[in-house]
């Protein structure tokens, strides 16, 4: 005969509960790596920019010399945003002050203030070095929510310099939503005034980004993209913990963007236009490596969401989410798409049709 639960039971089924959301969000945390960094240094480096960039603008706007950088900037990428790119120059603008910084590829700031006084500093480093434009492809590098562009360094590096720009693009991940990122690739693409071919290699949110700016945005120059773990039809672990208060503060707006809901910011973002590969990682089998999701997956995005129809060829790896962008096999596909617009020579393309695009 049944019996009712006994009074442990609601216990023990609400512990269940939050040991699994408290796994979700630790498993979320360390998949995405690297957020501490950047976010907690955010303040810091905010708070020593002004001086050093004075400095350097007080010494060297006098006399026709090169200007001279100041001190490398504590980090702090998580509330900057890069709105222009020349020859590893960086104009970047603080997501909260709205105030902007001149980089060099190294982090060592320039000036510091309005757009314009970052432009004119630029011009004169330019004039002073005889830098000439950018030309070629360029290859636009977009990371994951959390991390910096340090975490596709492994990538950029293998990457052919001859005949290529390689734009490590920074965007506050964790601070706006996916169309303000959008944004600052917009106007980072425009800076890019020179180069006769554009392509991106993008991390989990940042093929997102790519998908936002092309809502609002077109350029003809657009020419490939290879997508790695990108969550094309929401996170599922975003369902999990979107009402988690801690993981939203953590991360911030993007995590409502990044949802499943196809009524939500995901179903609104178009398919690319021009030849786009995806790479995902998971174990091949129908348990994947976070038991937490249904299917296969790499920790973090399941195989089914990464996969978007339209793609020219599709490739499962076995690697975690964090660890797609320094995984050989990888990174020989993303150089073989790049030029070839497939992941391999050895292999037929698998391309991703409307029909086949749901399967895992």
């Amino acid at each position: 005969m049944f019996e009712p639960p006994g009074p442990g039971y609601e216990m023990t089924s609400r512990r269940d509960i939050i040991q699994r959301l408290g796994f979700a969000f630790a498993v979320g945390f360390a998949l995405t790596g690297g957020f501490v960094n950047g976010w907690c240094y955010g303040w810091a480096d905010e708070l020593e920019s002004d001086s050093t960039a004075g400095e350097v603008k007080d010494a060297e706007m006098t006399d026709n010399k090169a200007p001279h950088p100041g001190a490398p900037t504590l980090g702090g990428m998580q509330f900057w945003g890069d709105v222009c790119f020349f020859q590893g120059y960086r104009i970047q603008r603080h997501v909260l002050t709205g105030h902007f910084r001149l980089l060099d590829k190294n982090n060592r700031r320039y000036q510091s203030g309005t757009i314009e006084d970052c432009r004119k500093m630029l011009d004169r480093i330019r004039t002073s070095h005889n830098l000439k434009p950018d030309i070629g492809h360029a290859v636009i590098y977009l990371h994951g929510i959390g991390r910096t562009s340090r975490s596709m360094r492994p990538i950029i590096d293998a990457m052919p310099t001859d005949g290529f720009v390689h734009v490590p693009f920074e965007y506050p991940s964790t601070r706006v939503p996916i169309e303000q990122a959008a944004g600052y690739l917009h106007s980072t693409i425009e800076s890019l005034t020179d180069v006769s071919k554009i392509s991106f290699v993008v991390h989990s949110m940042g093929g997102l980004v790519v998908r936002g700016y092309l809502k609002d945005h077109s350029d003809p120059r657009l020419y490939r993209m290879v997508m790695l773990g990108t969550p094309n039809n929401g996170a599922e672990l975003a369902d999990m913990l979107r009402q988690n208060m801690i993981f939203r503060a953590v991360y911030g707006p993007a995590t409502q963007d990044l949802v499943t809901d196809l009524n939500g910011t995901i179903g609104t973002l178009p398919i690319p236009t021009f030849e786009f590969g995806v790479i995902v990682g998971g174990r091949g089998d129908e348990r994947g490596f976070n038991p937490l999701l249904v299917g296969d997956d790499d920790g973090a995005v399941t195989v089914s969401s990464a996969r978007l129809a339209g793609a020219s060829d599709f490739l499962r790896i076995s690697k975690l989410h964090s660890l797609l962008m320094s995984d050989e096999t990888a990174i020989a596909a993303v150089k073989c798409f790049l030029e070839h617009g497939r992941f391999s020579m050895n292999r037929e393309p698998a391309p991703i049709v409307k029909e086949t695009a749901a399967c895992r």
